[in-house]
């Protein structure tokens, strides 16, 4: 197997993708040897995946507690304390490492990686993206008069990044990062040139070719924008549009990676249309508010004509494990590798993970569920100020010409794929409501996970907060299997 190492690994988007990749015989061409994260929920996910990875891996005996405890038979308190796990998980704190990549920290971090990859191996993979904060384009709006922007170390975390490749000299790397990182300039220099520049020549003597994985330009250099992966094209149900570059060790004698075949959309009803139907609770209710949801609902219909979907008493909960419903049968393949993807046998009869709502105040849910049914009557997500003036947000400017954020509301369309997951959804749930307005709420982490293709049986550790952040800061598992073939195939 070739070695993997993941810095600023997250929750394991990418990890997860290239450990899914299997050779002609069903064996896993990548093992991950070493992944550094900084926080500590992440860091948790990180060592319960790698665990159970290992389980699976062993077989059926290895995984009966793991299977257990899936069922709902076995506490996580017990889990831990089945001789089987406690092997695995001890080599999952070997594997995983709470750990802040930075200058002053090089020597340890030096020493982590030169071990997780051993003396004697000549071919193995750099993964992972430096923290994005300083060139997404969202960051640089809310900072543009801090004067001490152009100094924020978040710019330069990347030289990390550059310092692993210089020392270790991977044969294969993957970077990612935001797509603001082609229109990011630091004291009049473009970001992506100098990162750029770097990455071609980390060092004297070391040279990588870098490549696009969406464009085969037969050897030109590729433009910038050719960096861009559309992740909607290539069977991800999700707008996400984000910058990987993936570097070949020159002196290697490796071939370019093939570029990436597109697909057709997955769209936000393939994706969770099929997951326990849920309710909210109700934000500062003492007791019971099974009724006053409920009643909340049938008044969607003083708002809006026509919301008969959104009246009726069902048995929603504000939380679920039952199995998700049975799929139809896809007609597109795109879809069922998605399924196949998220879904595969091992985990086919399992519970539902991490699926439960958010509190929501009463107007909030009166919005969702007005939105929601405009959304599925117009098949496109309206903006706040269609809705009746009663419903509308007591900000200031709302009755302004020009409204900032005026989709800070926003439905995610059945019929398409999701916009972009971000962390920001840990905050609120306002940019994340659900397509049925017989739900009227925002999405779960299980269904932003879905969105971000997490198969069902990962398991997002930390408080729900904690989690949403997780899998918004994630590459897309599926997206990365698809890179992972490409570089395993070129092996």
């Amino acid at each position: 197997m070739i070695p993997v190492v993941d810095v600023f690994a997250g929750p394991g988007g990418l990890n997860e993708g290239f450990s899914s990749v299997r050779d002609s015989s069903g064996g896993s061409v990548f093992r991950t040897v070493a992944s550094i994260e900084m926080e500590k929920s992440a860091v948790q996910t990180l060592r319960f995946r790698s665990a159970m990875r290992a389980l699976r891996n062993g077989g059926a005996d290895a995984s009966r507690g793991l299977d257990d405890f899936f069922r709902g038979e076995l506490s996580m308190t017990a889990l831990h304390a089945d001789p089987d796990f406690q092997v695995a998980y001890k080599d999952a704190l070997e594997e995983v490492h709470e750990f802040v990549l930075a200058e002053e920290s090089r020597a340890e971090s030096d020493a982590i990686i030169k071990r997780a990859i051993g003396p004697n191996v000549d071919k193995w993979v750099l993964i992972g993206g430096p923290p994005c904060q300083a060139y997404s384009l969202a960051g640089r709006s809310r900072r543009t008069r801090d004067l001490n922007f152009q100094d924020d170390h978040k710019h330069f975390l990347y030289r990390e990044y550059l310092h692993i490749i210089r020392t270790h000299r991977p044969t294969v790397f993957v970077m990612e990062n935001v797509k603001g990182l082609l229109s990011s300039v630091n004291r009049g220099e473009k970001m992506f040139d100098m990162i750029r520049a770097d990455l071609e020549r980390p060092a004297e003597g070391l040279e990588y070719d870098l490549f696009s994985m969406v464009v085969d330009n037969k050897g030109a250099e590729h433009e910038a924008s050719e960096f861009v992966i559309r992740s909607e094209n290539y069977g991800v149900p999700q707008k996400r549009h984000r910058l990987i570059i993936v570097g070949v060790l020159a002196q290697s004698g490796l071939s370019r990676p093939a570029a990436l075949e597109p697909s057709g959309l997955v769209t936000v009803s393939d994706a969770i249309g099929n997951l326990p139907a849920l309710r909210s609770r109700i934000s500062r209710f003492k007791v019971d508010d099974s009724q006053a949801w409920y009643d909340i609902r049938r008044s969607v219909r003083d708002f809006v004509p026509g919301s008969r979907s959104a009246v009726g008493k069902t048995a929603l909960k504000p939380s679920s494990t039952d199995a998700p419903a049975a799929l139809p049968t896809a007609m597109d393949e795109s879809v069922t590798r998605y399924h196949e993807f998220i879904r595969p046998a091992t985990v086919a009869s399992l519970p539902t993970w991490n699926h439960e709502a958010r509190s929501h105040m009463v107007q909030d849910l009166l919005r969702y569920g007005a939105l929601s049914t405009l959304a599925q009557q117009r098949l496109t997500s309206p903006k706040v100020r269609e809705l009746p003036r009663s419903l509308w947000p007591l900000h200031a400017n709302i009755e302004a010409d020009v409204v900032p954020f005026e989709d800070r509301f926003r439905v995610q369309v059945a019929s398409a794929p999701s916009t972009t997951i971000v962390s920001h959804i840990a905050k609120d749930g306002h940019y994340y409501i659900h397509p049925d307005p017989a739900q009227m709420r925002s999405l779960t982490v299980r269904e932003a996970a879905r969105l971000q293709t997490f198969p069902d049986d990962y398991v997002f550790l930390g408080n729900r907060t904690q989690q949403f952040t997780q899998v918004g800061n994630a590459v897309p598992p599926l997206l990365a299997h698809q890179i992972g073939q490409r570089i395993a195939a070129i092996f």
